[in-house]
């Protein structure tokens, strides 16, 4: 039977990270508070349980899982090429609500979906979520809803949707942000934002020394060249 533990309670939130750490190393899903919306995730390197995350989601592999890691030297470990853009926008944005799509390392042995070779990557603020990702490590996380639903910003919404397909999860409040986090994409020539979220374009404007209509794919607004 699936359980919310209060992660405001000390003892219970101890409770409840021991069972969540045991159910994901043991290929169940978890769902947990991130700063942005909730997330139902799992082991990124068990196959299985991200082929049971997708079904849960009634999502297909054509859109593939992202990945929350709980450090910043993780993702060199992940990524076929830590750039310096991709340094640029983690020192700048992580912990946080940006995630950037990169090339994976070609030897890591996940399958996310139908990535083509790149991975979705994020670290939350979120120090419940941070405790997690520490214990078990790179976990594949997604919205806590099903597919076309509002993702959820609460433990008790995220249930309302997932119910006992989830063994876990854990209440962190309220998502502060309440909104998804900004998916920009690093691993072409181009960044290209590929959704407008909790990161505003603006600030990764000035962060990658870019123009907001050139990273949203846009002619550049008439009139533009040479305004003040």
């Amino acid at each position: 039977m699936s359980k919310i533990y209060d992660c405001s309670d000390e003892v219970e939130r101890a409770k409840g990270m021991r069972v969540a750490v045991d159910s994901a190393r043991a290929g169940r899903l978890v769902v947990l508070p991130t700063d942005t919306v909730y997330g139902i995730g799992c082991d990124a390197f068990n196959n299985d349980s991200v082929a049971n995350l997708l079904a849960t989601k009634r999502r297909g592999p054509d859109m593939p899982v992202p990945v929350l890691i709980g450090s910043w030297d993780t993702v060199q470990g992940l990524v076929a090429e830590f750039t310096p853009q991709a340094q640029d926008l983690v020192q700048a944005f992580w912990p946080g609500g940006l995630s950037i799509v990169v090339p994976q390392a070609p030897s890591l042995p996940w399958n996310l979906g139908d990535t083509r070779g790149t991975v979705m990557l994020r670290m939350p603020l979120q120090p419940v979520a941070i405790e997690l990702l520490r214990e078990v490590g790179p976990m594949a996380v997604s919205s806590a809803n099903i597919s076309g639903k509002t993702p959820p910003i609460s433990a008790v919404a995220a249930k309302q949707q997932l119910g006992s397909a989830v063994s876990v999860y854990l209440d962190g409040g309220e998502a502060a942000v309440g909104t998804p986090s900004t998916i920009i994409d690093i691993s072409g020539r181009t960044p290209r934002i590929l959704r407008e979220g909790a990161v505003a374009t603006d600030r990764l404007s000035e962060v990658l020394g870019m123009e907001p209509h050139v990273l949203l794919g846009r002619d550049a607004p008439e009139g533009a060249e040479g305004t003040a």
